[in-house]
């Protein structure tokens, strides 16, 4: 028993011994200011860990009075120092759970977990490390006028971004010129939207691969309706928004005509470029109205010409049965009379899309095509059997004629 109750007094006493040793006191932001705002310090390899200590107090961690431990969590329960140069990456879900959920969504996310040493965006990237402000300060790596700059830092970057080099109205580099970006970065509208107003912020998706994308191809028109609220409420009542609704994505949406991101106003030397817009899906309507006056003038560069979007309108079209169509027979008049405004009923009845293969739009329009070919045939062949016989006949008369005439020298002789 003796024996026993020591070995359990002991016991206790290690106990208490260990109960009050204090735990290693976490280093204080002085402490790790005193290293690190040396502008000199650095790693091994050359690469600066500077901490500006004025910045980081402006920042929004600092001016919450965050401690640096709070975000290098390994460092909290160490007094060594110098520390292990290698450490942990801030885990900023510990604070930020909904948006790292969201991020962890992400493309950016699946690209650093398929491989870590990917350069996808994370946290740090777009917020920033010990300079972080809230995204109502103009400095913000987030203010609203900052995200396009921001998001450029990757997609505007061939090393990290292969496609940014190119020049396409689909690549990111092409914002800075479109109506959008001149709205925002030199009008400083705050209405005109930024890379994340289509994109999202944290669970930015492909929008090629992944169907919740706000930018995948069903997505497009209410995606862009958020602003264009009228265009919207257009596109979706005509044939293409109709089609899309039912499943049919090969109907264009927002981007096929207007681009991603190079969208620009419509001047006379764009509406030029509508025509192969709507002919890169419309290839015979396109053809006939090349055939006509407007198609004509249309090819030697004239752009105040009527093209598609000026009779079948640019958003609410419709086939030409329905009764909501401007080219139907109830309005086709009144869109004449937008630009020929002594225009009759007659002239209302001209086609311009009349096409001499097709019968049953244009009967008339076929026997005359079918008359003129035959026409063409039967003439080519009466003259060419009128040559074939003709030629022989030709041939022996210059054969004559070849001889008198020597016959005569010989005469004169």
């Amino acid at each position: 028993m003796r024996v026993g109750g020591t070995l359990a007094a002991l016991l206790l006493s290690a106990s208490t011994l260990r109960a009050s040793t204090p735990s290693p006191k976490p280093p204080s932001n002085d402490d790790c200011l005193g290293c690190h705002e040396d502008p000199s310090a650095a790693r091994a390899d050359g690469s600066s860990v500077f901490v500006d200590g004025k910045v980081f107090g402006a920042s929004v961690h600092g001016a919450a009075g965050a401690s640096c431990v709070d975000c290098h969590t390994d460092l909290a329960k160490t007094a060594d120092f110098p520390h292990p140069e290698k450490l942990a990456r801030p885990d900023c879900s510990s604070c930020h759970a909904k948006e790292a959920e969201d991020y962890g969504k992400s493309d950016h996310a699946a690209a650093r977990a398929k491989d870590p040493a990917s350069r996808a965006a994370w946290c740090a990237d777009c917020h920033g490390t010990h300079d972080i402000r809230p995204s109502t300060d103009p400095s913000s790596r987030t203010n609203y006028f900052n995200v396009p700059a921001t998001c450029m830092r990757c997609h505007g970057d061939p090393k990290a971004f292969p496609r940014a080099g190119g020049t396409g109205g689909s690549e990111p580099v092409s914002f800075h010129d479109s109506i959008h970006g001149k709205a925002l970065e030199e009008s400083g509208l705050k209405v005109a939207p930024n890379c994340a107003t289509c994109h999202g912020f944290h669970e930015i998706l492909s929008p090629r691969r992944d169907p919740k994308s706000t930018v995948y191809r069903t997505h497009v028109p209410s995606t862009c309706g958020s602003c264009h609220a009228k265009i919207l409420g257009e596109y979706s009542a005509s044939i293409h928004g109709e089609q899309l609704a039912k499943g049919n994505e090969s109907v264009p949406v927002c981007s096929d005509c207007h681009t991603a991101h190079a969208i620009t106003a419509v001047p006379d030397v764009r509406r030029l470029q509508i025509l192969q817009q709507c002919g890169s899906c419309h290839d015979s309507e396109l053809k006939t109205y090349r055939d006509t006056y407007h198609g004509q003038v249309s090819e030697l560069g004239f752009a105040a010409v009527a093209t598609c979007a000026d009779c079948h309108t640019a958003h609410e079209i419709q086939p030409a049965g329905d009764p909501r169509s401007s080219v139907g027979p109830a309005k086709r008049l009144a869109t004449c009379q937008k630009c020929h405004a002594g225009a009759g009923a007659k002239f209302a009845k001209y086609d311009p899309h009349a096409n001499p293969h097709d019968r049953g739009r244009s009967a008339i329009l076929w026997f005359t095509a079918l008359f003129m070919k035959y026409l063409l045939i039967g003439v080519f062949a009466v003259f060419g059997v009128h040559t074939a016989l003709w030629f022989p006949r030709s041939v022996k008369a210059r054969a004559e004629a070849g001889r008198n005439g020597r016959s005569g020298d010989g005469g004169a002789e």
